[in-house]
């Protein structure tokens, strides 16, 4: 099992950034999978996962609203797109395959939201 993050760096508040995780080494369609965060000090968080069938989505409260999971099955990919970005955001992005424990996660992207 691999994941691979990409996509973040610095922005600026109120900024975008769109976040990719290519899988490989599983049959990516039939899990959940979901983009955890953790900032310096703190624990890492979940911050969105998308089922694997239906395509449900679950967000924390912090990023409802500007925060959109997606995922692309031909692909083996699945993404963030970050919007309205605050300095609350700033973070290491990690994809892990799974819902409420993921069982594999990818190195980190580092996203930096400053002025």
């Amino acid at each position: 099992v691999q994941l691979v993050e990409s996509g973040g760096g610095l922005v600026q508040p109120g900024g975008s950034l769109r976040l990719s995780c290519a899988a490989s080494g599983f049959t990516f369609s039939m899990y959940d999978m979901s983009w955890y965060r953790q900032a310096p000090g703190k624990e890492r968080e979940a911050v969105a996962r998308i089922s694997a069938f239906t395509r449900s989505t679950n967000y924390a409260d912090s990023v409802k609203g500007r925060f959109t999971i997606s995922r692309d099955n031909a692909k083996n990919a699945v993404y963030l797109q970050m919007n309205s970005l605050k300095s609350d955001d700033t973070a290491v992005y990690y994809c892990g395959r799974g819902w409420a424990q993921p069982d594999y996660w990818g190195q980190g992207t580092q996203v930096t939201v400053s002025s």
